[in-house]
């Protein structure tokens, strides 16, 4: 079997997660890898066979998207292009990480497809969402990566064909330790503006990773690191809390490893306020900005004794098996032994 993979790179997470699935699609046939995006802070450790700029997210430095960078950097002539000489039609089976330009491909070209990953989940009408739905949130989730196939990944299986995280080899088989720091990872802030927040928390220590150092550097009670896959599983494994946005990935290995967790969702990104509701309903914190009120939330979340896990009783290895026997056609009863909390048509 011939398998195109679309991985987004505009976000850590969608590189994470081709890293850790990556071995085991490659047990059903010839895996070949599209990268689309240009502003995700890791490589991913893989060949890559098809390459694109594609369309990709910038942000303020105040926690915000740039819209009017994003515009800017739109090529539609570009973008023709690749979506027509995208080869989708010569795979058995295109798999897309809500990716643009392979979904307009598959489109054009009249292929099916499988959008699968945590964007995929917001399919289905019983995915949380904020109070305050945004139509044109709505409308990106479901249209940027249009497919004939959904197969989602949530905290919580909300719906039938959403499957629990994919959680990191290293975050599985971590024995987690509290040192006491505590680990902050906000991309659409500047350090300056992290900084200005953290520094006055004099009795408590802040490791930082941060997109403006090449390498740690100590400013007072705060650790600025360079953003990097092991640096980075090593402070959430061993920290006390963490700070960060309302993605889906870290989020759901802090509380896999019951770390004390605060998400502060990227203005203008739906999908995190989306996220940011089911974590509420969870009972994590949550704050809109970094601002004045700022330094008493930290102190209430600190002091907040209520332990939230995401317990786990599924492996990567089976969430592939269920995603590849579905879009292949092929029926396997088995499956519902290995997640029998879940039902799956």
């Amino acid at each position: 079997m011939k398998i195109f993979y679309a991985v987004q790179a505009t976000g850590n997470g969608h590189i994470s997660r081709a890293m850790e699935i990556l071995p085991f699609l490659e047990r059903y046939g010839q895996v070949d890898i599209f990268l689309s995006g240009a502003n995700s802070s890791l490589e991913l450790d893989a060949p890559v066979k098809y390459r694109s700029k594609g369309l990709c997210l910038y942000y303020t430095d105040k926690g915000g998207l740039d819209y009017w960078e994003i515009g800017r950097k739109i090529a539609p002539l570009r973008i023709a292009r690749e979506v027509r000489d995208l080869p989708v039609e010569k795979y058995d089976l295109v798999l897309n990480d809500f990716e643009c330009l392979t979904s307009l491909a598959c489109a054009f070209k009249k292929v099916p497809s499988v959008n699968f990953g945590h964007q995929a989940s917001f399919f289905s009408p019983k995915t949380p969402r904020p109070a305050k739905k945004e139509w044109m949130g709505e409308w990106i989730l479901r249209h940027y990566a249009r497919a004939s196939q959904y197969i989602g990944l949530h905290f919580k299986s909300y719906d039938d064909f959403i499957l629990p995280p994919v959680i990191k080899r290293e975050i599985l088989q971590a024995d987690p330790l509290d040192k006491g720091y505590i680990t902050v990872y906000l991309p659409s802030f500047s350090d300056v503006t992290l900084s200005h927040h953290f520094s006055p928390l004099t009795d408590f220590q802040f490791q930082v990773f941060s997109k403006e150092v090449s390498k740690p550097e100590r400013r007072g009670n705060i650790l600025f690191i360079p953003v990097g896959k092991n640096a980075f599983n090593k402070s959430l494994i061993n920290c006390h809390a963490i700070i960060t946005g309302a993605g889906f990935e870290t989020p759901a290995e802090a509380l896999y490893l019951g770390k004390k967790l605060m998400v502060i969702p990227i203005k203008g990104q739906y999908e995190q306020f989306c996220n940011a509701a089911a974590l509420e309903k969870m009972g994590v914190t949550r704050i809109d900005t970094l601002d004045a009120a700022f330094q008493a939330r930290f102190h209430q979340w600190m002091n907040n004794r209520k332990k939230i896990t995401l317990p786990l009783d599924h492996s990567t290895e089976s969430i592939i098996s269920f995603l590849m026997h579905n879009c292949t056609g092929e029926k396997k009863d088995a499956l519902d032994m290995l997640y029998p909390e879940f039902v799956f048509n």
